[in-house]
């Protein structure tokens, strides 16, 4: 199994001993949730388009409900199909797609509006786009990482460039995300052994504050936010 394939896998089924567990089940129980309600729906199979792909962690949940899955990154990722220009442009026709795909990617983008322009662009009217990015995190180069998001902001940068929200979530309370960070401050200075034994202890913490956490103040403030906005015909 190629590394970026383990790699994706990792993120799709953390073991317990992951140190991102919590937060990474919370990710993909939300990605099954709006592909059950918004993709499944489609009958005639679509095209999605992983904007930012990465080592496509998600396909495996996706790919059952496409005609076709095009993954779309930066000319170092060798595993997409199409790569983004200097620019930034994405080479496919306007309104060719059904759904662009963005997990975890907005922060990392030089420039966020431009990034959500392109997949406007190559939306079909109606198309929808499914995001995720967060509101609280640690620093994470990948290779850049620039920006967080409160919910107004998100949905603000979103809304402004045309898009209609549809669903959004917020994931990981005020408490939650802090035992998260707290966690993280000690992590990384630990040696590997230690990091699983960290990750036993405030994994479960993590998941215990979180279920004291309201989802109508979740979506208010949360460390991710899932949104799907819709292109308006």
């Amino acid at each position: 199994m190629s590394e970026a394939r383990e790699a994706g896998i990792v993120k799709l089924r953390p073991g317990i001993f992951n140190t991102r567990r919590y937060a990474l089940i919370q990710l993909r129980k939300q990605m099954e949730t709006v592909l059950e309600q918004f993709v499944k729906p489609m009958t005639d199979q679509v095209v999605i388009a992983d904007y930012g792909c990465g080592n496509m962690p998600y396909a495996p949940l996706v790919e059952p409900y496409t005609k076709r899955y095009v993954g779309i990154d930066l000319v170092e990722n060798p595993r997409a199909d199409i790569h983004i220009d200097r620019e930034g442009r994405i080479a496919l026709e306007d309104n060719e797609v059904d759904f662009v795909l963005s997990t975890q990617v907005l922060e990392h983008v030089e420039n966020p509006v431009f990034y959500l322009e392109e997949a406007m662009r190559i939306l079909k009217p109606g198309g929808k786009l499914i995001i995720t990015t967060h509101g609280y995190w640690m620093f994470h180069p990948d290779p850049t990482d620039y920006w967080r998001w409160t919910s107004l902001g998100l949905k603000k940068i979103i809304t402004e460039r045309g898009f209609e929200i549809k669903y959004f979530r917020g994931m990981l309370g005020r408490s939650a995300i802090g035992m998260q960070l707290l966690q993280d401050g000690f992590v990384f200075k630990a040696p590997n052994a230690l990091r699983a034994v960290l990750a036993l202890i405030c994994q479960p913490l993590v998941y215990l504050l979180d279920k004291t956490t309201s989802q109508s103040t979740r979506d208010k403030d949360a460390g991710t936010f899932m949104i799907v906005a819709e292109k308006k015909a």
